[in-house]
């Protein structure tokens, strides 16, 4: 195989593998930092064998292969320095648990959902602050990029690159162990690690770089981690909500690409396509939030906006005017920009684009959305509604300039090309 291809391959398969990898190292070695540079290790031994012997008929199975015989080696040279006795019982342990049978995909697969709800919830660790916790977890379970937490924390690269680095020195500094807490502890890392599975849906639902309008494999993670966490907690009402925030957004994912993988918007989007049973499964989790006390939650209204889509069997069947309100509350529960530029939009078509052109320009000297494309691209759409096409164009281009995402770059282009 060419270097080139089986570079590409690798890079792909690592994007969606990266996690589950370090999350199983993490396990073994108890040590987040540590895990990382075996991660690395492994991806270097990837790319200097692949294209030299060839992608292996089973690459996830190797790649978690190679990543348990470098957990061991490490643990073995850290029992022969430190000669501590309990390092060799859990190095035997290890042996018990991951070393029967030679089936590799046995070994890929094993265990895989406890090690990544562990990471989450350590990462997750009360000893950090919330932002610190999310930002970490994202890097870690989420597999983004710096500048992608960057942009959905609407903050500096920078500013998050030192709050990754701070997090995961006080985890080492203060030997926080690779464990899931006791299930009464469990509340307490709720909120943050609710935020995290919201994060990484929304960058699976709408990537914000690359080449791809969606990155899917981080929704069907996130959902089925969301799953995980109700039947863990079910008592808390906002587990509930996000769970049927993400059911809701899933069911529509078959409808939201072309053939070609080009991007469709929700009113050119075949309604028919929409996966009616995860609405389903999506409306009895909102009822579910609802019944627990939650209906003001944000996750549980972000999910009630969801269902309004849900339940119209036509684009002219939206309820505009309770999505408007419904954001209204929204604002007032979890105030943010964001929220409020999707509130003008929903009051836009509500109440006509003049008066959600008046509240996006409230918006437009807001410094957390310098910067971000989508604020540009409402305003072009508000005023190609106006008719004000080079305004509308201008707005467009201005998107354009802005967004990592090559597919949404070319939806934006196109818009502003028909302003013309």
């Amino acid at each position: 195989m060419h270097v080139d291809d089986s570079h590409r391959r690798l890079d792909a398969l690592w994007r969606m593998e990266a996690p589950k990898l370090l999350a199983r190292l993490a396990r073994i070695c108890g040590n987040i930092d540590t895990a990382e540079e075996l991660a690395q290790d492994v991806l270097v031994t990837a790319l200097e064998r692949w294209p030299r012997e060839g992608v292996p008929d089973q690459p996830v199975a190797w790649l978690m292969t190679v990543a348990k015989h470098r957990a061991i080696d490490h643990l073995r040279q850290r029992r022969l320095h430190l000669r501590k006795q309990d390092e060799y019982g859990i190095e035997l342990e290890l042996h018990g648990a991951d070393m029967q049978g030679d089936d590799a995909q046995r070994l890929a697969d094993d265990d895989i959902g406890d090690d990544l709800l562990r990471l989450l919830f350590v990462a997750c660790h009360p000893v950090l602050p919330q932002e610190s916790r999310v930002a970490l977890t994202l890097r870690l379970l989420g597999g983004l990029s710096t500048p992608e937490i960057a942009r959905a924390f609407l903050q500096p690269e920078s500013t998050v690159a030192q709050r990754i680095v701070r997090a995961k020195r006080t985890l080492a500094d203060q030997q926080i162990t690779f464990a899931v807490p006791r299930k009464a502890e469990l509340p307490e890392r709720l909120e943050a690690v609710l935020a995290v599975l919201y994060l990484i849906f929304n960058e699976g639902y709408a990537a914000t770089s690359g080449d791809d309008w969606m990155r899917p494999a981080l929704c069907a993670e996130a959902l089925r981690l969301g799953r995980v966490l109700v039947a863990l907690l079910p008592g808390e009402p906002e587990g509930f909500g996000l769970l049927a925030l993400m059911e809701l957004q899933a069911s529509r994912m078959a409808a939201r690409t072309g053939a070609d993988g080009a991007p469709i918007l929700l009113p050119e989007q075949n309604r028919a396509r929409w996966d009616h049973l995860q609405i389903r499964r999506g409306l009895d989790a909102l009822v579910r939030a609802q019944r627990l006390g939650g209906a003001a939650g944000p996750y549980t209204l972000q999910a009630a906006i969801a269902a309004c889509h849900a339940r119209a069997l036509r684009l002219e069947d939206t309820d505009w005017n309770r999505i408007a309100a419904l954001y209204g509350v929204l604002l007032q529960v979890a105030p943010s920009p964001v929220i409020a530029l999707n509130r003008a939009v929903a009051v836009g078509k509500a109440q006509g684009a003049h008066a959600g052109l008046l509240l996006v320009d409230d918006l437009r000297e807001n410094p957390q959305l310098r910067g971000y494309a989508p604020l540009h691209a409402v305003l072009g759409d508000l005023l190609c509604q106006l008719q004000r096409f080079d305004e509308a164009r201008s707005q467009f281009l201005q998107a354009v300039e802005l967004t990592g995402n090559a597919r949404e770059r070319a939806v934006l282009l196109a818009r502003a090309l028909a302003c013309g």
